[in-house]
């Protein structure tokens, strides 16, 4: 793995605090290296066929799921 030092912006750090402290993330590097990855996605510009610029495994797996209130049939009506 490779080691990279940066400066950054008091703002983003507190925020980076705030997420840790708030149980979003673990600990610090995984906090960083989970951000800096969903920045990333977002500017992935490889066009893979079927595949939009900055989708990613957890935004595809959340936009194929159903929900199954919104699954109805308009025709279907309640009967007791």
């Amino acid at each position: 793995m490779s080691e990279t030092t940066i400066d950054l912006p008091d703002r983003i750090d507190s925020e980076i605090d705030r997420f840790i402290q708030q149980g979003e993330f673990i600990n610090r590097d995984e906090a960083v290296e989970e951000l800096l990855t969903l920045g990333l996605t977002a500017f992935d510009v490889d066009e893979e066929p079927g595949r939009e610029p900055g989708e990613d495994l957890f935004t595809q797996a959340t936009d194929d799921q159903i929900d199954p209130a919104a699954d109805m049939d308009p025709d279907d009506e309640y009967t007791l």
